[in-house]
Order: C-alpha cells, then structure tokens, then sequence
C-alpha cells in the first residue's frame, strides 16, 4: 500500500525542493509532513511521537541550512522520519523498518543526508563536534548541528561533549529538544532544572527581549556580541537566581522557544547561523505533536504504538485464541517482584527503560526499592556496585547492545570486586526491527571473558526464573541473557528453585549427532528434531544454560560419545558459546565434528526475528540441514 502525499510534499524530493517554497507555505508542508507520518506509521508500524514533535524544527532545519554540506546530525534517530521524508526517501518510506528496506534510523550508507549513525542515545553532540573541529582545521565555513532529546541529555557522554564543546570555538549549534520524554517520562534533576526555565515567566519576557537585541546587533560586529552577551548572561543569572548550566560550560545559550512555531524556528536558525562560537538552542515541543491520541494520551505508549486506526487512535492488537505464553521482559518483571518479597536485600536497577524492561511492575509495587537512573548505563551498573557493597543485591536490567556502554563498569566495578550484581540482559539476540544498532550479538562473547562472572541463558521462562532465584543467592556478578519477544510456556508462572551453577541438561537422547544449544534458541532445536525423528534421523539434544562455567561433565559425556556436535546460539559466532565448547574440546584432548550456527561476523541488518535467524542459518529448518549435512554417507567409488 503506497501512502499519498499532499500536494507540496509530493514536490518535495530534497531539501533544495523544498527551499523553492516561500516562507508562509513552510506551515501547509509541515501539516502535510505531519499527515505523511501518521499514515505510514498507522498502516506499517515503527516510532511514532518523536518524530511527530520535531516536525517544524525538521522543515525549520532543512529550510535554513544547506544540507547535506551542512552537518545536520540526530541522536538516537527515532525522532529523524521526517527528515527521511524531506531528504529523498519519501516515496521508500514504506518499506521503513522492514525486512531488506528502510532503516528506522540514520545511516550514513543508506543517504548523504544521514552524516552520522545513531541508535543509541546521547552520541550526537560528540559527533558534531568531531565535525566541526575538523571544518575548522581545513578552514571550512560550514554548519554543524546537533538535535538531541533531554533524554539523551542526562546521558553522561552529553555532558562530556558540552564540557569540551564550550572550549573548541567551532561553528556547533546544539539543538536541545525539551518535551519531558525520553521513551518513558524522563527523570532526575536536568528534567527539574528544564522545567525551571521553561516555566519562568520573567526569564521568557526578558529573554524575548534581549533576543530582538542580539538579532540587531550581531550583525554589526564583535564588540556588539560581547556587550549584549554580557547583558544577556546578567540577565539570565538574575533572573533564574542560579547560574545557568550551559553557560556555565561556556555554551551560550539561546531560548527557550516554542519548537512548533515553523516561522519563527526559521528566524531563529537564520540568526544563529551569523552567531559564532558553540551556542544551544532551547526548544520547547510536545511529542506526539498533532495527532490528539498521541498528543493527549500516554506518551509511551505512542512512542512505538504499532498499527493503529488513524481516524479513531485504536491501536490494533492481535487477539490469540489460544493462551500465548508471556514476553519474557514480562516474566522478569513478576519474577523479580516475587523474589524481592521474599528477600529484602533485593533492588532494581533500570536506565531508562522501565516500560521497556517491565521494571516499572516493582517500580509500582516497591517504589523505594526500583530505579529508573535515567540514560546513564556506566552509572546504572555502578550504581548497583555500591548497593551490592552495603549487602544488597541489585539487579541491573539493560538491553544487551547497551551494555556494551558500561563495558568498563561492568569489570572494574563489579568483577574485579567480585560484588553480587545480578545483570539481566533484556533483547539478547536479534532485536527485529530496530537492526544492527539493537541487535545484542556480542554479549555472550565479551561477558565470558571476565572473572568471577557467570554467564547463563534461559532456554525457558521457568529455567528465567529458576535463573533468577539462582541469581539471588549466589553471592557474586551473574548474568541472565534473554531475547526479545514471547516464551514458550503459556502457565510459566513455575515455582522456583535453585540450579548449580555451570550444569547443563538433557533434552532428549538420541545417536550419531549432538546438538549443543544455549538459551532460548534451543526451542528451535527441539522443532526440528521434530522434523528430523520423522525422517528417520534421532540426534541428541543438551540445553548447556551457562556458558561459562560450562558443564564439564555434560561435555564429556557429548565428546566420549559423539564426533559430531553442532553448537547453536542467537550470539556472534567469533568468540562466543560455539567458541567455548571448541576450546574446552581441545583442552581436553577431545576430537570431533564441530559445526557451529549462531551470528557471523558481519552486520546483520533489520528485519522480523525469524527472518534473521534464517539468513544467519540457525531457524529450526537450518538446523535440521546440518543435521542431515553432517549424517549424510558419503559414496565411495
């Protein structure tokens, strides 16, 4: 189903179509980029209110700059479909997010548009940055802008870059899009402080003020700047009776100002662009801006809502007939609530992902013991290091590609001193949709390499809980890998109990061929050993759950047994569980057939999880094909 343009977007194949339109047809095309959205979205999916609320700060950008020999650069990139749209990709738009189309995010090979990938929060004032200083170096006169959310302003990498940004003099605007939401409601004291300027009349009437001034005298030369710059930076300290933050790092700082006034935006940016030194903007916008559901109503729910009625807001949802088993985020949600009642050491710990890691079900229960830390993964984890030193026993929920950011954290925080911070590890695996900047292919591979931690995967919601439960009596840094998506057990709500750490167990008997699976991706292997048995083929079947301490005592019995073993799992084959088991063979003097199915080394892009998994070779039929591969009798002549 192709979407309809309206009439002046449908004109509009780059930015320069876009600047042949005069000023006061700027509000028609954003009401028409505004629409083009919500169609697309509503029929195909993908993120929703963030892109909704910057629609006039992207008409507003494009108009002003020269893009793309300006550097405009987005963080995380939900919010950047309407710069898709605006940048050649209208008419692609709906194959966004879907299997070899669109990538829900900027990326630098997919346009010339897209000067910097993104996915994960808080990187853009870095990078523009590193743009700028480089311009600078080759004595190159052009622009470079950053468009970050307060949530990915709390980020500590954000902070780093203002810190240097305030002594490089480059020509960096940084664009602070100020709607109070990250995915979930944004937390801690920026959000305060945000709110405190936002809201004081007096700054805003003075504020207003002194910008018609700086508009008329920046352009009579430098002298004119310093002095209104004096001026102004009084008058913000007097007014707010608190220094302001940005200043303080040397920004100047400009607003805040209604993000959804397209024709002053446009004012704003021509202004700023004659200003030069490091400078943010202050926008002030509303996510899910124009469409009333989503405007009006809650603000997470929108930001990814999935198909929905345009005209009524319904969000459709597919009614199983038969019990579905839980989405496994779900069951560590009650599971940890559970063991928690239990056990009153136990904390939660989430950055920024409550809603998303199903933290926010003990946020609800226990409030005084669950943690939203904001979008601050090094500070989560060792955050979660000086609770675990006080006798508590923390558990760290992030998504698996971001705890790729709290990597240092993780070892010397926690490993190194051997302190009980139980991490979860939530869209282990392939993401879907999201693609490579989500996908979580390396967590196996760079956590078993680390002391003290054991590294373990559920192939089933009750082994999630059992795991858990596990977790919470260990007494030392243990992690739980599991994928995005639903279970496999409708009634997983098992009663708990301890495993031994490092042991393994038998799924079925069989002959000739071992399949060695680690977590969840184990169900695969019983569908199609399913297959395989009708064949007349019966291979074996071992759920190792932990990777690292591996069960020696099951690996002996697979070595002694079988010379051929296939190892299967949703992580980077470089270094990972398949990795684990070839080494110990060759430790312990063992000779076989090993093939090992899990993620090569190669990006894999967006696309269903099934979808994936078949390219990568390891779904239930590519499985059952190297079973056959390896049991086939060669002819000899």
């Amino acid at each position: 189903m192709q979407i309809t343009p309206g009439p002046l977007l449908a004109q509009i194949n780059s930015p320069e179509d876009l600047k042949k339109f005069s000023k006061d047809k700027l509000v028609q095309v954003c009401e028409e980029l505004r629409q083009f959205i919500v169609d697309n979205v509503s029929v195909y999916g993908g993120h929703f209110g963030a892109s909704l609320g910057v629609v006039e700060l992207t008409v507003a950008l494009h108009y002003v700059l020269n893009t793309p020999t300006d550097q405009l650069v987005w963080d995380v990139g939900h919010q950047a479909y309407g710069h898709k749209i605006l940048t050649g990709r209208r008419e692609k738009f709906h194959t966004n997010r879907i299997y070899g189309g669109l990538s829900g995010f900027p990326k630098r090979k997919e346009s010339e548009y897209d000067t910097f990938g993104v996915g994960h929060s808080s990187t853009s004032i870095s990078a523009a940055l590193g743009m700028a200083v480089a311009s600078k170096y080759k004595n190159s006169p052009i622009q470079h802008v950053a468009v970050i959310g307060d949530g990915s302003m709390t980020g500590g990498m954000a902070f780093e870059a203002m810190n240097h940004a305030g002594v490089s003099d480059t020509n960096l605007l940084i664009i602070l899009n100020d709607n109070c939401m990250s995915i979930d409601p944004n937390v801690g004291a920026l959000k305060d402080y945000l709110t405190d300027i936002t809201t004081s009349h007096t700054y805003n009437k003075v504020k207003d003020e002194v910008w018609k001034i700086l508009g008329k005298l920046s352009k009579f030369g430098s002298s004119a700047q310093e002095v209104i710059s004096k001026v102004e930076g009084a008058i913000k300290s007097a007014v707010l009776q608190q220094s302001n933050l940005f200043e303080s790092l040397n920004l100047r700082y400009f607003g805040p100002v209604d993000g959804h006034d397209v024709h002053h935006l446009v004012e704003v940016l021509k202004d700023l662009k004659d200003i030069p030194g490091p400078k943010i903007l202050h926008c002030v916008t509303v996510k899910g801006k124009g469409y009333e559901p989503a405007e009006k109503g809650n603000k997470t729910t929108w930001h990814a809502p999935g198909t929905f009625d345009k005209v009524t807001g319904e969000i459709f949802k597919k009614v199983p007939s038969t019990p579905q088993a839980p989405k496994y985020q779900d069951v560590f949600g009650h599971t940890l609530v559970e063991l928690a009642e239990q056990d009153p050491k136990i904390m939660g710990i989430t950055p920024a992902m409550p809603s998303g890691s199903s933290l926010n079900i003990m946020m609800k229960a226990m409030p005084d013991r669950a943690f939203d830390v904001g979008i601050a993964e090094q500070h989560a984890v060792t955050f979660s290091a000086g609770l675990a030193t006080q006798g508590l026993v923390p558990f760290c929920n992030i998504y698996s590609s971001f705890m790729q950011r709290a990597y240092d954290q993780v070892i010397h925080d926690v490993c190194l001193q051997n302190l009980p911070v139980v991490f979860c590890l939530d869209r282990a695996g392939f993401a879907g949709a999201d693609g490579p900047t989500h996908h979580g292919a390396y967590d196996i591979a760079y956590f078993r390499c680390i002391p003290n931690l054991v590294v373990s995967a559920p192939m089933n919601e009750e082994e999630l809980r059992n795991l858990m439960y596990t977790a919470s009596r260990y007494g030392g840094p243990f992690s739980i890998r599991y994928p995005r998506g639903n279970g496999v057990m409708p009634e997983w709500k098992t009663e708990m109990r301890e495993i031994p750490v490092g042991q393994g167990r038998i799924v079925r008997e069989g002959e000739e061929v071992a399949i060695l699976t680690l977590g969840h991706i184990g169900n695969y292997a019983v569908e199609a050993c399913q297959d395989l048995v009708k064949e007349g083929l019966n291979p074996a079947h071992y759920d190792m759950r932990f990777v690292k301490p591996l069960d020696e005592e099951l690996l002996h019995e697979v070595f002694s047994k079988f010379k051929k073993v296939i190892t299967v799992e949703d992580g980077c084959l470089m270094g990972g569980f398949g990795s684990a088991v070839l080494e110990w063979m060759a430790d312990h003097g063992y000779q076989a057939q090993v093939k090992r199915l899990g993620i090569p080394d190669s990006i894999i892009e967006h696309g269903e999880q099934l979808e994936l998994h078949r390219d990568c070779g390891f779904d239930p039929a590519g499985i059952a094909a190297t079973v056959r591969s390896l049991t086939e009798v060669v002819s000899v002549s």
